[in-house]
């Protein structure tokens, strides 16, 4: 049946002959798309919520556990992009290996996790945005800066700083890939200066007794009028699970393998970097906040309301050193650009190749003559993250985005240890050494992490997945290239 058929490796390598993107992006490129990816709302604003909702000071053990996890992924990652340097990520190396169907599902799976999180990253930088605005004396009214959930006034209401980012964001990537990695260099550099100010001076204003109980025991909490099980063993965990959305850079870089120069050596080098890099600067910023903001403090509805917002901004307020907050508040809110810009441009390749490959649309693989990029696929998918971004609650919205990481994670495991053994005679310029340890660790903390999150998130993600296969036997597999006897990968 066609559906449980893998494209063969000579296809790939036939759409690569044929792309009409622009191999544009070198080895430090990819490396910072990857931090620039990384490197955003899981330092400036899921610190907050982590902290409150379920680790307490502990949080600095979930970012662990969180790169730990990520680390083994990332592994069967790189020898992946090393076979298939393609567009497509996780949903082309299983189209590779496993089959049709499953490849539907797991491109399904990323879609979920780049639109959530291409929102939760919008809805992130209105609240640092907002903030801004404070500084200068401006103040936008409630109405325009709160989603219908949250908002406790009358009348219609929607996030319209998140709104907007999204469409200006569209505007950049639209231009072009070359330019749009211009600026994501240019930002990348600032938040990641930005990080470390964060880092050295907060060292100043701990206040150690923060820390302390450091795991705080298990309790019920109130999240979102719903009791909630926090802190101890499983907060820790728990917690590790709600931040994962926030490593899901390293899975933009895979994204970008069609519009890389040398694919083969330079997107597993930039995988890995990226993730090393931003894991050690993670646990250290978790660290240096807890230590300076008790984490009850980050409860939206205590004495800092907007704490769980901007909650980096905020500490350095509490300390008295508001000026730290003006640097911080600036440097996060152009910097969380990047970590939206690189998100949009990775879902866009996904549903490039899986358009490419007739499961989705053909306008989504339509490239723009002039820009060399996939012009009308990105204005279709800006629009709708601008309208669901506008009218969505963050928590929600992050959640959603970790299952489809860590599904896509699991997946990737699984499927480079298949073409492994299927076909070993497959020339590897990176091989992940004691593959098959390295991939069975990955796909039981990934699947145990999945477990962890909450329910609502469980229940909706699965619901997407269902709407998934739906749309995969209504339409792709019907319009599948892969299902055509024989299959032209010239069509």
């Amino acid at each position: 049946m066609s559906k449980w058929r893998v494209k063969p490796v000579s296809a790939f390598e036939a759409d690569m002959k044929k792309s009409e993107l622009k191999r544009v992006l070198g080895k430090w490129s990819l490396t910072a798309i990857g931090i620039g990816a990384i490197i955003g709302g899981g330092i400036f604003v899921l610190t907050g919520t982590g902290a409150f909702n379920h680790a307490g000071p502990a949080l600095a053990l979930s970012f662990v556990i969180a790169g730990i996890a990520c680390i083994f992924a990332a592994l069967c990652y790189s020898e992946f992009s090393s076979i298939l340097p393609v567009e497509g990520s996780a949903y082309a190396y299983a189209y590779g290996t496993i089959g049709e169907v499953f490849a539907w599902i797991i491109g399904w799976g990323l879609i979920l996790e780049y639109a959530m999180g291409s929102m939760t990253v919008a809805v992130s930088w209105s609240g640092y945005f907002n903030k801004m605005l404070h500084m200068f004396g401006i103040t936008l009214p409630d109405y325009l800066t709160t989603d219908p959930s949250s908002y406790t006034g009358e009348g219609f209401s929607m996030n319209l700083p998140a709104f907007l980012i999204v469409l200006f964001v569209i505007g950049i990537l639209t231009r072009g890939t070359s330019g749009a990695a211009k600026a994501n260099n240019f930002i990348v550099i600032l938040k990641v200066s930005a990080v470390i100010f964060v880092i050295v001076a907060g060292l100043f204003f701990i206040n150690a007794e923060n820390w302390t109980p450091f795991i705080p025991d298990a309790k019920t909490i109130m999240v979102d009028n719903k009791p909630h099980e926090a802190y101890g063993i499983g907060g820790v965990i728990s917690g590790a699970a709600a931040i994962f959305f926030a490593y899901v850079g390293f899975d933009a870089v895979s994204t970008q393998a069609g519009e890389a120069i040398n694919p083969k050596k330079d997107i597993p080098f930039a995988i890995i970097v990226s993730l090393l890099a931003c894991t050690a600067l993670y646990i250290m910023v978790s660290l240096v906040l807890t230590g300076m903001m008790n984490y009850q403090d980050f409860d939206p509805k205590g004495a800092y309301p907007e704490a769980i917002k901007a909650p980096v901004a905020y500490a350095f307020d509490i300390a008295g050193q508001a000026w730290a907050g003006y640097i911080i508040t600036i440097a996060a809110t152009v910097g969380l650009i990047s970590v939206l810009m690189v998100m949009i441009m990775g879902q866009s390749r996904i549903f490039l190749g899986m358009s490419k490959d007739g499961l989705i649309p053909p306008v989504f693989s339509k490239i723009h003559p002039i820009s060399g990029t996939p012009k009308r696929n990105l204005i279709i998918l800006g629009t709708f993250i601008s309208i669901v971004a506008a009218f969505t609650p963050i928590s929600k919205l992050a959640d959603m985005t970790s299952f489809g990481t860590l599904f896509a994670f699991t997946m990737v495991c699984i499927a480079v240890w298949i073409l492994r053994v299927k076909q070993p005679q497959l020339e590897r310029t990176f091989k992940v050494p004691a593959l098959p340890v390295i991939a069975i660790c990955g796909i039981a903390i990934n699947t145990y992490l999945m477990i962890n999150l909450s329910i609502d998130a469980q229940l909706l993600s699965l619901s997407w997945l269902v709407v998934g296969i739906l749309v995969y036997f209504s339409y792709g597999k019907r319009n599948s290239k892969l299902g055509k006897t024989p299959f032209n990968p010239n069509e």
